[in-house]
């Protein structure tokens, strides 16, 4: 079976994305005391240990929520530009309706500590009766169900129809019961429902959790997401309800790309998403901020599984309006750190802002491969731009290069992610910007390609210094890092190395992907090997014992403390071995590169 799925469900501030983020054992929602924080379903990918040492995991995909029956804080319906915010509470009860609708285990969460309110008997009811797992009608479809429950209600005096009942449910029970029967009554199945007892922080508030009970749910589940209370047992009793997945599944559960959607506000990002995924998995509305969490949505692209990171629409600090919008800044953050791929969604309806400057930063800061997008494009397409001339790709590409010049080695794709014009395109070229960033080129390549760059220009001083490169070697990957010892750090100044990287991009394959270069001087051990080496027979190497252990000295000069002790012939022995062997032409090195740096010089 594919891998299990576990949704959490529940009344707003109850601790539900609390709960996730304990599970995922990550900051994977937004938690605020605000109601309405959480409008997407916000997934993770768990890996659950056995309850008994030696067992076998279990893979699972949690679905965090929103609050059902609140969407909106108290006095915060209208945001600051006089937006309802309340007409997102359909897409919102669409998307809690999807989560339980597609789940194998639905985990229904109440607060001890309140108890059982109104709120929780309601939602509760509307679990046994299978009506909060089928998806609420929207806009026209809404429409024609109320007109088709009017046709069909009976007369005076007959008993109302479940059609009829629903339609004078008001508020949290607002589920039209048209759209929760099915065929032959399989209304009446779904997932099995566990009852958690959340904010349980002690044993004196256990005896309130069993009160939960009340609801019909069996015993409840005990748990604190604050302080980790009955933790183990809690994911225990989890594992034991969670069906298996078979090994293929479980070994698909790992992502073959990460790619993080980067924007700011209404600039696509969310029916970027939707368009791939083929369904509306994001809330995709006209009222700026929609999105507040990272959402990562799993896809199926051909044989492999590609992750998209849906992201908040990013706008100036000074224009936060509360806590909310700085926790989704450090989301947006996390996304792109741990992406493989990012996509920059510029729109191109609208100038490039200081926002879209700003993302453009963050994206360089994290070395990370980067396709910028033009979105909207099927909007000005051969529309005439402020200069009075047809706009064209090429035109508008160069306006981006200008304006965004820190990424002027990442490729430009004009797409629109409504119509889907140019979608499977961009994202066969973020695979491709990941295969760059994974290349290696070996060590003698570089170096012959190093030597030829400084004869025809190398770093100079006016103090008639010349650099001179002792070897070069590519020690990392994701980003390409590229190492090189010379004589002197300081001549290779930021002009310089720019001057580098573009010769790099030409000659080997890192063409539109960021690549770190570092620059470091040989260690001080290294030059006292090679100025003994360079002694010949005049140099003598002697041992000192102290305190500090063995040390060695070559004319007299300390070279470096040896951990272990030795006799003299045997330090003087490994001493003169590799390291007093070096040699400065750099086409007789080695091509592996772990013989030359350790870790830290990445």
């Amino acid at each position: 079976m594919p891998i299990p799925r576990i949704a959490i469900v529940g009344r707003p501030n109850v601790g539900k994305s609390s709960l996730m983020n304990m599970i995922a054992g990550a900051k994977v929602s937004i938690v605020d005391p605000t109601a309405g924080t959480t409008r997407d379903r916000v997934t993770a990918i768990v890996d659950m240990d056995p309850p008994v040492k030696g067992g076998e995991s279990k893979v699972a995909e949690f679905v965090d929520t929103g609050g059902f029956g609140v969407y909106v804080a108290d006095g915060a319906r209208f945001d600051e530009v006089g937006n309802d915010l309340a007409m997102l509470t359909d897409d919102i009860e669409s998307q809690i309706a999807n989560a339980i609708e597609n789940a194998d285990l639905v985990l229904f969460c109440v607060d001890a500590q309140a108890g059982v309110t109104p709120a929780d008997q309601e939602i509760a009811r509307l679990l046994r009766e299978r009506r909060l797992g089928s998806k609420p009608a929207r806009g026209k479809a809404r429409r024609a169900t109320r007109r088709k429950d009017a046709a069909a209600e009976p007369a005076d005096g007959a008993p109302p129809t479940d059609a009829k009942r629903a339609k004078g449910v008001k508020g949290i029970a607002g589920i039209k019961a048209a759209h929760t029967e099915a065929p032959g009554g399989s209304s009446r199945d779904g997932p099995p429902i566990r009852i958690v007892a959340t904010k349980v922080d002690g044993p004196k508030w256990e005896a309130h959790a069993a009160e939960i009970a009340e609801l019909g749910f069996g015993e409840p589940l005990i748990v604190s997401s604050k302080n980790n209370y009955f933790r183990r047992e809690f994911m225990n009793e989890v594992w034991s309800l969670t069906p298996r997945a078979t090994p293929e599944e479980s070994r698909r559960s790992a992502a073959d790309l990460l790619v993080a959607v980067i924007g700011k506000r209404n600039a696509g990002k969310s029916t970027l998403v939707n368009t791939l995924a083929g369904e509306p998995r994001m809330i995709a509305s006209e009222i700026p901020g929609t999105t507040r969490d990272a959402v990562d949505v799993r896809l199926e692209y051909g044989d492999r599984v590609v992750v998209m990171i849906d992201t908040a629409g990013l706008r100036r600090k000074r224009s936060f309006q509360n806590q909310i919008e700085w926790y989704a800044l450090d989301r947006l953050q996390r996304a792109v750190d741990r992406s493989d791929v990012v996509l920059l969604l510029v729109d191109a309806t609208e100038k490039i802002s200081q926002v879209d400057e700003h993302l453009a930063q963050m994206v360089q800061k994290a070395f990370k491969p980067c396709v910028l997008v033009v979105n909207k494009w099927d909007a000005v397409q051969g529309r005439v731009g402020a200069h009075g001339r047809v706009v064209t790709p090429a035109a508008y590409e160069k306006y981006l290069r200008r304006e965004l010049n820190g990424l002027a080695h990442a490729p430009v794709s004009f797409m629109s992610g409504e119509s889907g014009l140019n979608v499977r395109a961009t994202l066969d070229l973020a695979f491709d910007l990941r295969e760059q960033s994974r290349a290696r080129v070996t060590t003698g390549k570089l170096n012959r390609l190093v030597r030829s760059i400084l004869d025809t220009r190398g770093p100079s001083d006016v103090r008639g210094r010349f650099a001179k490169v002792y070897y070069v070697a590519q020690t990392g990957v994701e980003p390409p890092t590229i190492t090189m010892v010379v004589n002197h750090p300081d001549l290779f100044r930021p002009g310089y190395l720019r001057f580098l990287m573009n010769r790099f991009r030409e000659e080997l394959p890192f063409g539109e992907v960021p690549v770190r270069i570092v620059v470091r001087k040989r260690r001080q051990r290294e030059d006292d090997l090679v100025a003994a080496d360079e002694g010949g027979d005049g140099a003598t190497i002697r041992v000192s014992r102290g305190r500090k252990g063995v040390r060695q000295r070559v004319e007299g000069k300390r070279v470096g403390a040896v951990s272990k002790p030795g006799t003299p012939d045997e330090l003087g022995e490994e001493l003169l071995s590799d390291e007093l062997s070096e040699v400065v032409d750099v086409d007789q090195f080695a091509e592996d590169p772990d013989e030359y740096f350790d870790d830290d010089d990445e």
